[in-house]
């Protein structure tokens, strides 16, 4: 297997393409391809650390779901793709936090891939840390979430993240980590790169799943593993007014797993016990009960 490999000779990313490992940035699209002109692409991410990638495989079922939203019919079955994320982790140290992404993408077709053959598939792994629990600043933005008939929201399509870019761009530029987004109605959607939660009272409550932006993977699980323990969780509207009075307010996303706000817009807030016992449970189950990466080839 050929890497994009550091001086001290380990692996900081490769690719998998065509039944090829490739050095970490591989040309893939040229000019005429239909996702070059038209960005009909989609992706997935998962992660891996201590040797576990929990959820891998929901995550590719995901990534299968969101291309058949947009046309792509994969030339790959899901099966296959948890396995090459599996091997890709095992080229790295066990201890390695990485990002592990497989997408979908057309090469021909004009507004809409051709039917059949449709999609090529590749899958990409680097190094990426958790970040830290210690909290993030948010900010509402101006940005909706775009409603169902306006947009592919069912899908984790690439063409919808250049409005997160603007909104975060925005609020980064303001000294904030991240936003709050709103959907097409004006209620609480998510946060920019994650969904949301909030706590009041020892209940926990979370935006109901409307069709304006992803029913998270990991916020399943985070609401699965909370019931276990007798937590109230609500799925309901959630209005701006109830996040800015909130006892805690935290993320869960594949990216960061679980972490607490610490400031929306000028309150500052502290981590609470709902969050942390949420985040205590999330990487209980990822170390106990996620697939496992094979040992190093």
């Amino acid at each position: 297997m050929r890497g994009h490999y550091r001086r001290d000779n380990s692996v900081a990313s490769i690719t998998y393409v065509d039944g090829q490992w490739l050095e970490g940035n591989p040309p893939l699209l040229g000019p005429m391809d239909q996702s070059f002109w038209f960005a009909t692409m989609v992706f997935d991410g998962a992660r891996s650390f201590d040797g576990v990638a929990p959820d891998l495989d929901l995550h590719c079922q995901r990534l299968f779901r969101s291309g058949e939203v947009m046309g792509l019919k994969p030339p790959i079955d899901v099966d296959e793709v948890i396995d090459i994320g599996l091997r890709a982790a095992a080229h790295f140290p066990r201890e390695s936090a990485l990002y592990i992404r497989p997408i979908l993408f057309a090469t021909k077709g004009w507004l809409w891939p051709e039917p059949e053959e449709s999609a090529r598939f590749v899958l990409t792994a680097h190094e990426s840390p958790l970040p830290s629990p210690d909290g993030i600043s948010v900010c509402l933005s101006r940005y909706r979430r775009p409603a169902p008939h306006t947009a592919p929201t069912l899908a984790k399509a690439s063409c919808l993240y250049p409005t997160t870019g603007m909104a975060i761009k925005e609020a980064v530029d303001m000294g904030f980590d991240n936003v709050i987004l709103l959907d097409h109605e004006g209620n609480v959607a998510e946060f920019g790169t994650a969904n949301l939660f909030i706590a009041k009272d020892g209940v926990a409550h979370t935006p109901v799943f409307n069709g304006t932006f992803l029913d998270g993977i990991t916020k399943k699980r985070v609401i699965g593993l909370l019931h276990d323990i007798g937590v109230e969780v609500v799925e309901r509207t959630l209005t701006m007014k109830e996040v800015r009075t909130a006892d805690e307010i935290f993320s869960t996303g594949n990216y960061g797993k679980v972490i607490p706000v610490t400031r929306v817009e000028d309150r500052k807030m502290r981590p609470g016990p709902i969050f942390r016992k949420a985040r205590e449970l999330y990487f209980a189950f990822a170390r106990e009960c996620a697939l496992r990466v094979p040992k190093r080839p």
